[in-house]
């Protein structure tokens, strides 16, 4: 067992891997100390069984002021503000995810589905208009997920793009105390105003149905609801779709499973568990609880490690190649448990629409740059690229 404590953050071993001290860890025994941010010393999990346990176990809580602080800043955290059910457990958090639960009708993610396929095939104009080579990140993989998710909070057009940056800040993890307030403050101030306008104006969309059928919830738990949902809707599936394409081109033989649409929606499962977006998420033992062999003492953060997770070769055979073809299940993508991600759907279905798309419209894409040249988002909490310079054969 480590005895030396890893800190957080850990670097990925590269484009496509999760950190390679977390990586060794499979070879022995599957927990270590871990140094956060904030000074405290808590545990790593890796496992895929011991992840699924700590997560599903009401003993390890997510309420925010009990755990670790992943900011450089540091740090004790308040606890989470009304309507910021993340950072909650039952029944708080049961509460508000009932009322969001409510707002995914099947009537709009149909609706949903055929606005993406539209604003996949608008984009891919634009591109073919304007002629390799472009930015795929800046052109397609960003401003997909943030009209979607935008559109479906009923955020007007021209406050779109702001957003799309305001939001991609508030994961960069070099920003000071001071930048990410401002930026927190810049968005939660206009979702405020959104909220404000709705009541006023009810729109039918997802931000309006919950002023609407919210049960009396205040200006300020519908804020966090939309800031929360905000977050997690556009930088996740965005830097999914951008490693994703690098992914696929690293590994161009496996593209004609994802344009197959017998196949496609297996091939989205296997990069969800292949690629390493999210770093993992926290838990805080409510009291002492044996993991792993070792004693998480009441009041330790313990970090589960998604991505290491979902590269258990308990669980999956030859976890570290990337296999389209593998009939993927089971991996922990989106989480475990009560807290599971809540637009999981959401971003499957933009997957599954934008992947086929781009290669159908370009079979010949490829990298303009060489793979080393492509910027990482070391420094970013959701990894992913910064920019990923495509071209094709007009």
């Amino acid at each position: 067992m480590t005895t030396e404590p890893l800190t957080f953050p850990l670097a990925n071993a590269g484009p496509f891997d999760p950190p390679s001290e977390l990586m060794a860890m499979r070879e022995g025994r599957p927990i270590a100390p871990l140094r956060l941010p904030d000074g405290r010393l808590g545990w790593v999990v890796v496992r895929r069984a011991t992840v699924r346990s700590v997560l599903a176990d009401p003993r390890f809580s997510a309420r925010q002021e009990l755990r670790g602080n992943l900011s450089p800043s540091g740090g004790s955290l308040p606890p989470a503000p009304p309507g910021m059910f993340i950072g909650m457990d039952p029944p708080d958090h049961t509460h508000y995810r009932h009322l969001l639960t409510g707002q995914f009708t099947v009537r709009r993610m149909r609706q949903l589905t055929a606005r993406i396929e539209q604003l996949a095939e608008e984009h891919l104009d634009r591109m073919a208009a304007a002629g390799p080579p472009v930015d795929l990140v800046a052109t397609y993989a960003r401003p997909i997920p943030a009209m979607v998710i935008c559109e479906l909070l009923g955020v007007p057009d021209e406050f779109r793009e702001r957003f799309g940056q305001q939001v991609a800040e508030l994961s960069r993890q070099d920003a000071t105390p001071e930048e990410q307030q401002r930026t927190l403050v810049g968005i939660l101030t206009y979702l405020g105003e959104l909220v404000r306008e709705k009541r006023s104006t009810p729109t039918d969309d997802l931000l309006g149905g919950l002023v609407v059928d919210g049960a009396g919830l205040t200006d300020e738990e519908l804020t966090n609801l939309a800031f929360m949902l905000l977050g997690a809707g556009l930088d996740t599936t965005a830097n999914m779709l951008g490693l994703g394409t690098l992914a696929l081109l690293a590994h161009p033989e496996q593209i004609p499973v994802i344009t197959n649409p017998d196949t496609v929606d297996n091939a989205v499962e296997e990069l969800l568990r292949y690629l390493a977006i999210v770093p993992g998420t926290l838990r805080t033992a409510l009291e002492d609880v044996e993991v792993e062999g070792v004693t998480v003492r009441a009041g330790e953060t313990v970090m589960v490690s998604l991505p290491v997770a979902n590269r258990d070769p308990e669980r999956f055979a030859d976890p570290d190649t990337l296999d389209l073809t593998r009939q993927t299940s089971g991996h922990v993508a989106f989480g475990h448990g009560v807290h599971q991600c809540l637009g999981q759907q959401l971003a499957r279905v933009e997957m599954r629409v934008a992947f086929p798309a781009l290669f159908r419209r370009f079979p010949t894409l490829r990298l303009a740059v060489p793979q080393e040249e492509v910027p990482l988002r070391d420094e970013m909490l959701i990894f992913g690229v910064h920019r990923l310079p495509v071209t094709w054969e007009d």
